[in-house]
């Protein structure tokens, strides 16, 4: 049975560790958890709240207080507590991100088929920068929009530019031009989602969670570690699956079932998916860390004049 002592929020594996953070995210962003409806949800969230207040229900094991976290990180967000929309969450990455790769790796031949394709691309993922940036920074609605229509306007250009630059080029070039398309647009995407961050700052805190100011260099810190996160998540299955599809079309049983073609590269994603979401986003703590030293000079001396040289480092939450 559970104390009411027990700490819900200590990591169960640890955090300053690839493999202890890789743990944590194949737990919360299993995609099996999208499955679940809200009541269920809303359940494990006032078990989680419960355990915070120190009032563990009676009866209550800690694998059952584990599995409610576990159903909490996947779909409340962590600065605000709300659940977050299902198409924008983490654990909703494998179905999503397989169902899009696998068709835009499919249709990449005809311009129509490009651009249909990376804008479904663009407006899921914008939909998933925004779902888990930094609540602490707000976005009004036209910011939302000139990210939404900046981040997708690359894509297109990217992709149909390279598309019509590719139709001399080896077969295998082409397939390859829906991973710059999306590189590309990662690149745009997630800074102008989370543009607020990076104008106004981001809250850092010390070790203990105490509210230290606001860094705009904390900010951009935490977005190129999202960004990097985000391409690494697609590298695997949109540059390596190319290649597979490509020899496996030499045999005559894949030239008698092309219809399955989309279906199969739909499916392959999905098994990169499955171990690349988790592993892409333990690339870097999600509580992150700057030294004190490299933070903007005013918020560098505020913090050195209350705390002398006793805060050594700032944290704070990068997003997903």
């Amino acid at each position: 049975m559970a104390s009411s002592s027990f700490d819900i929020d200590a990591p169960r594996w640890d955090q300053s560790t690839f493999m202890g953070r890789l743990n944590h995210f194949f737990n919360i962003t299993d995609w099996r958890t999208v499955t679940l409806p809200n009541s269920r949800l809303d359940e494990a969230k006032a078990l989680v709240d419960s355990c915070r207040a120190g009032s563990v229900p009676p009866g209550t094991t800690e694998e059952q207080l584990h599995y409610a976290k576990k159903l909490y990180d996947s779909a409340f967000h962590p600065d605000t507590g709300d659940r977050m929309n299902l198409i924008g969450r983490m654990s909703f990455q494998v179905p999503g991100g397989m169902a899009i790769t696998g068709l835009m790796l499919q249709f990449y031949r005809t311009v129509p088929a490009v651009v249909f394709w990376q804008w479904v691309n663009q407006s899921f993922n914008a939909l998933v920068n925004y779902t888990n940036r930094n609540a602490a920074s707000p976005i009004t609605p036209k910011q939302i929009g000139v990210a939404y229509f900046t981040a997708t306007s690359t894509a297109l250009a990217t992709a149909v530019g390279l598309n019509l630059y590719t139709k001399k080029a080896p077969p295998l070039v082409a397939r390859w031009v829906p991973f710059v398309a999306v590189a590309s647009a990662n690149c745009v995407n997630v800074p102008m989602m989370r543009q607020q961050e990076v104008l106004n700052g981001i809250a850092v805190t010390d070790e203990n969670g105490n509210k230290l100011g606001h860094s705009k260099k904390a900010a951009v810190k935490g977005i190129t570690q999202v960004v990097v996160s985000r391409i690494t998540m697609a590298a695997p299955g949109m540059i390596i699956l190319p290649i597979i599809m490509q020899r496996m079309e030499k045999y005559k049983f894949m030239q008698r079932i092309t219809y399955l073609h989309g279906p199969i590269q739909v499916m392959l994603v999905g098994a990169f998916l499955v171990f690349m979401v988790p592993a892409a986003c333990s690339l870097f703590p999600q509580r992150c860390s700057m030294a004190v030293s490299k933070l903007e000079p005013e918020l560098r001396d505020s913090i050195v004049s209350q705390y002398g040289q006793a805060v050594k480092h700032v944290y704070f939450n990068k997003g997903l």
